[in-house]
């Protein structure tokens, strides 16, 4: 209702201005005032008609105020400063509106949403890299889904590329292991954990001697033809460990619709029918000479010119390389023309994996099953991918562009986040040997390649463990099992949060202690807030989910206007306005692809209330008709909380 309530006196302004001086501004910009006091909304735009109107700031603002006339659900417009507008509302009419729960009808962009996340090589167990790009993407999923986006939830699954054909060399050259022995480990309850261990030794075999590095060349060509029995170990590997991703992030609540893989692009001839249209758009040429002989490269940027006045090479991009291998960034700009549904070719499906609310995850084939949804054909795509691959994202870019999609390339985002890393405690917890150089450090880097880092199976049962002991102090009436949801539930918000609450250039360091702890900025402290409202209710022999069904019933607009209004309801109010704000931050998350504003939102909502309880004593309170306003804004605050964590992904336990 506060977004609605911007967006009427937003069109009010922008009809005054047309009427009054034939102006048509399309951007009025809304701050927010000072102090709560003040204002529920700030207009500065004055300014920026001083010069147009040939009037002073102040005396535009003035015209303003006066001639706009009364809007449905304000109280008054009010003259601030050189020219300001503060706008305050009625603060009964809002109050009610969102204790009603009223949702005014938003318009829905058409099409589908592909929200590409994860995308984790399946050659080893899940990182905690990987929980970040998992969290980011998931958590944009809900934050569409809130707003009323259909989405789609990929995961691509890179099972041909480098870092499979290194685990192939591991068990052939170094295990000397048949495909039967390899099957045979693949049973086995952690076999990812298994492959970990083996992709270390195979990078510290290629760094013995050079010439091993072969090995790897000779399994990828393999890879690449397929129908052979490197392939079929490779599918073997690579199904297990996908798998056991899906168990992973399946722990934090974390879904997927479908999952296709680089395989299928490219024994569908995806690239084959890409290669084409590239090659006759002109976007790919074929070098003769120089260091890219014999390769298909895509020029990128403008040509520069010497100071002889010579023309000088081009920054080329290779795709295809001299040996007729494609590359990966080829393959991706293929498998993005089906995305956009420009490829006139489409996978096979199958389903993999079904989850425990009997949600089937789809995988790619050659030869699938004939009913499955309909994937691809979408509107816009965003790609959750660290900031490492925003060069072969802006190809893809501009190879859409090159072809003529425009349009498609303009609803193209690349969703980029920066990585994750250790503090030298979390480090030590973890039973690494650090130098003394490292403990001085503000974080520690992981590295797959070199074995050295957090496998998020292991970080999800660290967390789980460390918050049971405290869940067993606090509750030991509680069964085992009871206890152990509960911590399972505070572990994984205390996870989620942390990775959301920092901005996505923000390197993470992550820290058992700082993410657990029920004070500050955490997920726990968030859950703790709910579950201190619903404990009020019980207290006071209310069921919290009964009363917060029809918190509307419990309080007029008149009861509502006599403790919102005057000074002496501006604390209260506060908090109010805050609960109202849940829609106007999912869509300032959802413009600027940036959840770490709603994590932002969650706390400063549990820091007002937590504030307002210790203030007011809700239960002892005499006045019954207070008492029933002060129980109705728990209720209210309670259900804002509840859902906006739930769009983070996070549950709340019973108790904490």
């Amino acid at each position: 209702m506060y977004r609605h309530l911007e967006g009427r006196l937003v069109q009010q302004i922008r009809e005054f201005l047309q009427r009054s001086y034939g102006l048509d501004l399309p951007k009025i910009v809304v701050e927010q005032p000072p102090r709560i006091e003040l204002g529920e909304y700030a207009l500065p735009f004055a300014f920026e008609l001083a010069k147009k109107l040939r009037k002073p700031p102040r005396k535009i603002a003035e015209e303003i105020v006066a001639g706009v006339g009364p809007i449905e659900g304000f109280e008054k417009l009010e003259l601030a400063g050189a020219g300001y507008i503060n706008a305050q509302v009625k603060r009964e009419w809002l109050a009610a509106a969102l204790a009603a729960d009223e949702k005014p009808r938003a318009d829905v962009p058409a099409g589908k949403v592909l929200v590409e996340h994860s995308s984790i090589n399946p050659n080893k167990a899940a990182h905690i890299g990987h929980l970040r790009n998992a969290i980011l993407g998931d958590t944009f999923v809900r934050l569409l889904h809130f707003a009323g986006r259909e989405v789609d939830v990929q995961n691509y699954i890179d099972n041909t590329g480098v870092q499979v054909a290194d685990v192939i060399v591991g068990f052939l050259h170094l295990e000397k292991k048949s495909r039967a022995k390899i099957e045979e480990l693949t049973r086995q309850p952690r076999f990812d954990y298994y492959c970990w261990d083996l992709y270390a030794q195979v990078s510290r075999w290629y760094d013995q001697d050079k010439q091993n590095r072969d090995a790897r060349h000779q399994v990828l060509q393999a890879l690449e033809e397929g129908g052979n029995e490197t392939a079929a170990m490779a599918d073997l590997i690579s199904i297990a460990v996908l798998r056991r991703h899906l168990e992973t992030m399946d722990r934090l609540d974390i879904e997927y619709d479908f999952l296709p893989r680089e395989s299928e692009i490219l024994h569908l001839h995806f690239w084959d029918a890409a290669f084409g249209k590239l090659k006759d758009a002109g976007v790919l040429s074929f070098e003769t000479e120089g260091k890219n002989k014999g390769c298909w490269v895509m020029r990128r940027g403008k040509t520069a010119t010497t100071e002889n006045g010579e023309i000088a090479e081009e920054d080329q991009k290779v795709i295809v390389r001299s040996n007729g291998t494609v590359g990966y960034v080829g393959k991706d700009i293929a498998y993005h023309l089906w995305k956009f549904g420009l490829l006139g070719r489409d996978f096979g499906y199958r389903k993999f994996y079904r989850y425990p609310n009997q949600h089937d995850c789809w995988i790619s084939t050659t030869n699938g099953e004939p009913d499955h949804p309909h994937f691809g054909d979408v509107a816009e795509i965003c790609n959750v991918i660290d900031a490492r691959q925003a060069e072969a994202q802006n190809t893809v870019v501009e190879a859409l562009r090159g072809l003529g999609y425009n349009e498609q390339a303009d609803h193209y985002t690349h969703f980029s986040y920066e990585m994750v890393a250790l503090t030298p405690r979390c480090a030590a917890d973890l039973g690494y040997q650090l130098s003394d150089e490292d403990k001085t450090r503000c974080y520690i880097e992981v590295s797959g390649r070199k074995g050295f880092g957090v496998k998020a199976d292991d970080l999800i049962d660290s967390l789980i463990a460390s918050a049971k002991k405290e869940v067993d102090l606090r509750h030991p009436q509680l069964s085992e099992a009871e206890r152990m949801t509960i911590a399972t539930q505070i572990a994984v918000g205390a996870l989620r949060y942390f990775m959301l609450k920092f901005t996505k250039p923000s390197v993470i360091a992550f820290d058992f202690k700082d993410a657990l702890s029920f004070e500050g900025e955490t997920g726990p402290y968030a859950q703790y807030a709910v579950v201190r409202a619903s404990n009020i209710f019980r207290k006071g022999g209310l069921d919290p989910d009964v009363f917060c069904r029809n918190v509307a019933n419990h309080v007029s607009t008149d009861g509502l206007a006599k403790y919102l209004n005057g000074a002496d309801g501006n604390e209260i109010w506060e908090l109010w306005l805050a609960s109202a704000k849940t829609s106007y931050v999912i869509d300032q998350c959802i413009a600027t692809t940036e959840p770490a504003y709603l994590a932002k939102h969650v706390f400063q909502l549990a820091q007002l209330f937590n504030a307002f309880y210790h203030r007011h004593p809700i239960l002892a309170e005499p006045d019954e008709g207070r008492k029933k306003f002060l129980l109705t804004t728990v209720a209210v605050v309670r259900r804002e909380l509840i859902r906006t964590l739930a769009v983070m992904g996070i549950t709340v336990p019973s108790a904490m």
